[in-house]
């Protein structure tokens, strides 16, 4: 991954990115021996032009432990940039509409929390990987 800034970043295992066109959220399944963890980033939906797979972060985050434990992160960081960069109510209301599209999808393993979805995407990136 890397920011727009110019940092960049990886997971230490393997894991998979769902990106959605419509929903403003990403997810980042993270594959590790105690189970999968999600890092889901509150976010625009994506964009993808001949440079990059492009979105905004939005700050707000959500993640979710193997046990289905879930917290929400970086709220005080979320508070902070929506005043500097003057989000919308509209905005606001649709980052906090996708929480609860997370929660629900987590709550009933659906799209990127369900077992058969990192199976099949796992199994594809170990097919490519020993190509």
């Amino acid at each position: 991954m890397t920011e727009s800034d110019g940092r960049r970043w990886l997971t230490r295992e393997p894991a998979i990115i769902f990106f959605h066109k419509h929903y403003w959220f990403n997810v980042v399944a993270m594959i590790r021996e105690n189970g999968v963890s999600y890092y889901c980033n509150l976010a625009s939906p994506y964009v993808l032009d001949r440079e990059a797979l492009k979105y905004i972060d939005y700050d707000l985050d959500v993640k979710v432990f193997p046990d289905g434990e879930r917290k929400l992160l970086d709220v005080d960081e979320y508070e902070v940039n929506s005043k500097r960069w003057h989000y919308s109510n509209a905005t606001d209301k649709i980052l906090k509409a996708n929480v609860n599209v997370l929660v629900d999808w987590s709550d009933h393993h659906k799209g990127p929390f369900s077992k058969e979805y990192i199976d099949i995407w796992y199994n594809r990136y170990l097919e490519l990987a020993h190509r």
